[in-house]
């Protein structure tokens, strides 16, 4: 079992080296060689899980006392199955997309050396060996974002890239640092070990140790996972190649979700930290679904789409939920991994289309068709409102009482509920032949995804964290005072409620598309999305001011 925990990152290693020394080979070689080996660590990495499940206990190997070490435990093997999926599908995709691109062994050598460096992270058993990964990986990101070399702005923003991944390097280094010197070993078992056991014995300037590390992972993770104001290097990545914005959902952009988890045992006495992960991902959630709706680039709006997702990830952190935070970043991992894998043949049928939005307009004139019939206004609103807080909280129920009472599970039954509220909305301003049939066949969808998100929820959480009372700590770390939830409680429920009826009597009033409702307000808030909160323009500043001062510094010696 050893033996094939060191194989999940020396495959793909292998298979770079090969090709490495057979490059004068040709390009169907090189590639037939490099899907190969991805097929072999897929293969592994469902073998790893197989042996995990039937074992029922974490699997142990080093090479060196103290570093070195590799650790197979539940994170670890459904981490490297997502790694290895995931990284099979852009090796077959890479095989006919860069065909006709410079470089095409190299780009082979640096897709499995990622895969190697993301395999390496996610089952390293000690700090260096996870320092040593974690700063692999964006290195190589690097080389791969800008594998054109004749691409100025791919380049760029490359090298934008490894600038903020190196910010958020220190503070992970940091923490190791911290962690190291109070607790003397580097083994994150026997650190786990030794912080359960010790929490509260040790202070850094007056402040809890534990506290300061994982904030100072915290920050590491949101530099990571584009987190806000830490985000403007995702969008513009996509200058990059397609198999690269793929690759990057196989645990690079959504590393954050995982170092959090790995370091779950510190959390639980940094209930402080979590609160703050939430605010984060919250604000960075608002801000990326608003820019997303705002691009006319289908990549960069799936890469604003990614920030958003992210910051959902981290608030499913911030309220204890860290294992529905892991199945979040599977299951966008792979959707989104999709999504851009099929970006291409969007932007093939987009320029197919005569461009004319099919509005009733359209509908009634070009393609006279009558229009179709909507549902009462008030029954659409009501069902807009109670359905989907109905169906999230039988969901919630079915899994036990204890489930309801959670802060962190209520937090995330609202988003549930504005979730599936504008699903229903957007069902509504649809005009269909069967209304009626419409809005029960989403509704019944609503009711399957979300009793099957909840079962496999509460199943992921017994797998990752066997250990219930961790479990519990964790949520109980990231609760708040009983008024101050109650208060927000009252404040989000009003919010949705009052929002969603100005809505649909804008609707309802004819109002929502005239152009005499563009105000002054509207105008200003347009353009203030349209300039992405100007975090962009800020960082241009900055990075003037920086030269000029340094220019002005560079004078003034010259006089000494």
């Amino acid at each position: 079992m050893d033996k094939l925990i060191v194989l999940l990152p020396a495959t793909p290693l292998l298979s770079a080296l090969l090709i490495t020394l057979l490059a004068d080979r040709s390009r169907r070689r090189i590639a037939r060689l490099s899907v190969g080996f991805s097929v072999l660590t897929f293969l592994l990495a469902a073998a790893s899980l197989a042996f995990y499940l039937a074992e029922g206990r974490p699997q142990w190997a080093s090479f060196a006392p103290g570093w070195g070490s590799l650790y197979l435990d539940p994170l670890t093997s459904v981490m490297s199955l997502m790694v290895a999926g995931i990284s099979l599908v852009v090796h077959v995709y890479s095989v006919r997309y860069m065909a006709e691109e410079a470089g095409y062994t190299r780009f082979y050598i640096l897709l499995d050396l990622m895969a190697a460096a993301i395999l390496l992270m996610v089952a390293a058993g000690d700090l260096v060996t996870l320092l040593v990964a974690w700063h692999l990986i964006g290195v190589l990101l690097y080389f791969l974002l800008g594998h054109n070399a004749m691409r100025p702005a791919a380049q760029r923003y490359a090298f934008w890239t490894f600038l903020t991944y190196r910010l958020g390097d220190l503070p992970l280094v940091l923490a190791a640092v911290l962690l190291y010197e109070t607790y003397g070993t580097a083994v994150l078992p026997t650190l786990f070990e030794r912080i359960a056991a010790a929490p509260d014995a040790h202070t850094v300037a007056g402040i809890p140790m534990l506290t300061v590390v994982a904030l100072l992972v915290a920050l590491a993770a949101f530099a990571r996972s584009a987190q806000f104001p830490l985000h403007t290097w995702l969008p513009y990545t996509m200058e990059g190649p397609t198999p690269v914005s793929a690759l990057m959902h196989a645990g690079i952009v959504n590393a954050g979700g995982f170092i959090i988890n790995r370091f779950a045992p510190m959390f639980v006495h940094a209930g402080g930290v979590l609160h703050l992960v939430f605010a984060v991902g919250l604000v960075t959630a608002i801000l990326g679904s608003i820019l997303m709706l705002t691009q006319n680039d289908i990549k960069k709006s799936l890469g604003y789409s990614t920030m958003g997702q992210m910051g959902f990830m981290f608030v499913e952190c911030g309220v204890g939920a860290f294992s529905l935070a892991i199945y979040h970043l599977i299951a966008h991992g792979l959707f989104k991994g999709t999504l851009f894998l099929g970006a291409g043949s969007v932007i093939g049928n987009a320029r197919k289309h005569d461009g004319v939005p099919h509005d009733d307009v359209y509908t009634f004139v070009v393609e006279r068709k009558p229009l179709a019939p909507r549902l009462p206004w008030v029954l659409a609103a009501v069902i807009t409102v109670v359905v989907p807080l109905l169906v999230l909280g039988a969901s919630r129920w079915l899994m036990g009482g204890d489930s309801v009472g959670e802060q962190g599970g209520i937090i995330l039954l609202f988003f549930g509920w504005v979730t599936g509220a504008q699903l229903l909305f957007a069902t509504y301003r649809l005009r269909v032949d069967s209304p009626w049939r419409l809005m029960a066949m989403i509704i019944l969808s609503l009711i399957i995804v979300v009793a099957g998100y909840t079962l496999i929820e509460h199943g992921f959480d017994l797998f990752l964290y066997p250990d219930r009372e961790l479990s519990e700590r964790i949520y109980a770390a990231a609760s708040l005072p009983l008024a101050t939830f109650e208060v927000l409680v009252m404040i989000l429920a009003a919010t949705i409620v009052v929002g969603w009826i100005a809505t649909y009597y804008a609707a309802a009033n004819g109002r929502a598309h005239r152009g005499s409702d563009a105000s002054p307000l509207r105008l200003a808030f347009y353009s203030l999305i349209s300039r992405e909160f100007y975090v962009a323009d800020v960082y241009a500043w900055l990075t003037q001011a920086t030269l000029g001062l340094s220019r002005r510094l560079n004078v003034w010696s010259r006089w000494v």
